[in-house]
């Protein structure tokens, strides 16, 4: 089978489900994406990935990083292999030893992983062409990779960016991660206008 090259195109709050995301893979060479519905805790996991925020305590994602590591294991690469009743099914590809062996994994954990070890995520031609969806123009696409839950435009106004810095480094400490994240988007979209 044909395997494909995907990236991490972006992630938004999904209106079809409350309290979901949808995780937007997308093919490197191409204009085909896969939208994945994901949960909320697994979206910011993925989210914090993306921003390299570590906090205070490591996250589930984080820990089993720092264990595969531990034990000299290697995740080289995820494979989205099979889509069936709607659902994608992951692989994680790991290596310790020159042994290569193969876990069963959600695809949002395996995403989040190979966010944390840089590693490839692939799926087959076959899982592009049942489940994805074609990108006519590039402009449709209207979430960034890190489009978590955001804040309205307002909350912060009336706090200098040093303070805004204070009040981030606060929230991770205390593990509030939705809070950090309107936190990080505002200082984001702060500094994009300079």
């Amino acid at each position: 089978m044909v395997k494909v090259l995907l990236e991490i195109i972006g992630m938004s709050y999904s209106h079809s489900q409350s309290g979901a995301y949808a995780l937007i893979l997308g093919e490197s060479q191409g204009k085909r994406r896969l939208p994945i519905i994901i949960g909320g805790f697994e979206a910011q996991a993925i989210a914090l990935g993306l921003e390299k925020l570590q906090p205070a305590r490591p996250m589930t994602h984080d820990l089993m990083h720092n264990m595969l590591l531990h034990y000299d294991v290697k995740l080289t690469e995820v494979l989205i292999y099979k889509f069936r009743e709607g659902v994608f099914h992951a692989l994680l590809i790991c290596e310790k030893d020159g042994v290569v062996s193969q876990l069963d994994a959600r695809t949002s954990d395996a995403v989040a992983l190979s966010i944390r070890f840089q590693c490839p995520v692939y799926t087959y031609e076959t899982i592009l062409e049942e489940a994805g969806i074609l990108m006519e123009n590039e402009d449709e696409e209207t979430s960034e990779p890190t489009d978590i839950p955001v804040s309205s435009e307002n909350e912060f106004s009336d706090y200098l960016s040093s303070e805004l810095e204070e009040m981030l480094e606060k929230a991770i400490e205390n593990e509030d991660y939705e809070q950090a994240g309107r936190l990080r988007d505002e200082l984001n979209q702060r500094k994009s206008k300079l």
